[in-house]
């Protein structure tokens, strides 16, 4: 049966499952972290530990990743919370933009997904830092007026179901036992490991099928200018919105074929803006706000990757 199909569908489904492989473990991991952090990390405490200065709120907005990580998916909605329960936008904007990325489930996949080597993953840290904190600098001290949309929370949370996969957010004031809390913790693990399953399937396939099916001249074309390559990529990153976790396996498959510039701008720019987060933001932040979002980070991004 399998000898009467094409050899270029054969190699591309040979591309396919093989990146499928090597991500789905990390995106397991990452559910699982995911739904536990969901559960059992007050924002409450969050907000409560900012910095008053501008600068260092966002400084500290940039690094609370680390301890605080979140999947791309429903970093919007999380950060819509926070900053109406007090934290600045401008720290919102920040931790925002780095959570997907400053984690360590996501170094390590970037880390296994490059061979091993340490180079893609540090530039890919350093890259989100750089841009978190140049944008969330120039938000605190150019942008003026109301970032928040005047909407209820319901809304909201109709809004995040239809885009995260029906996360569920518990306010932190309900007294819950901890096997209420694990249980949440599970049912928020399984609905984002489904929802982030489906764009890396789509990531993974059109990632095979451009190796197999799209001309190398044309993408050696493209790759010769530096520029050109990077905004190729970050487009790329914007249209497929592939989750944070698995995300450097797709990028890692465009090795040959882009320069590592593009393959960093790809890596950076994804998990902050993507087709799915450009939907939430529009309708948890005001429209200049999200503008000043996009354009910033984009700008930001294409400076870094022309730099490195």
């Amino acid at each position: 049966m399998f000898q009467s199909l094409p050899h270029s569908f054969l190699q591309m489904n040979t591309i396919f499952i093989s990146i499928l492989i090597e991500a789905l473990p990390f995106v397991l991991i990452g559910a699982f972290i995911s739904g536990f952090i969901q559960s059992f990390l007050s924002e409450k405490f969050i907000a409560r530990i900012i910095p008053k200065n501008k600068f260092l709120g966002v400084l500290f907005g940039s690094s609370l990743g680390v301890a605080f990580p979140s999947c791309e998916c429903g970093i919007v909605p999380i950060v819509h919370r926070l900053n109406k329960k007090g934290v600045p936008i401008h720290t919102g904007v920040a931790f925002m933009l780095t959570a997907p990325i400053v984690n360590p489930i996501v170094v390590m996949s970037t880390y296994i997904a490059f061979g091993n080597t340490w180079e893609i993953p540090i530039l890919r840290v350093v890259g989100s830092l750089v841009v978190s904190i140049v944008v969330g600098t120039l938000i605190a001290y150019f942008y003026k007026g109301e970032g928040l949309r005047k909407v209820v929370e319901k809304k909201i949370n109709a809004k995040e179901h239809g885009h995260t996969g029906h996360h569920h957010h518990h306010s932190s004031s309900q007294k819950e036992t901890i096997g209420q809390k694990l249980w949440h913790a599970s049912q928020h693990s399984v609905d984002e490991f489904f929802t982030v399953g489906k764009y890396l399937v789509f990531g993974s396939l059109l990632a095979a099928a451009m190796q197999v099916y799209v001309k190398t001249s044309i993408l050696t074309t493209l790759g010769d200018n530096k520029l050109m390559a990077i905004l190729v990529m970050i487009v790329l990153a914007f249209l497929l919105s592939l989750c944070s976790e698995a995300d450097a396996f797709i990028a890692a498959s465009f090795r040959g074929l882009f320069p590592q510039s593009a393959i960093v701008a790809f890596l950076v720019f994804g998990p902050m803006i993507d087709f799915k987060n450009i939907l939430m933001m529009i309708n948890a932040f005001k429209t200049k706000l999200t503008a000043y979002i996009v354009v910033y980070t984009t700008v930001v991004t294409i400076i870094y990757a022309l730099v490195i």
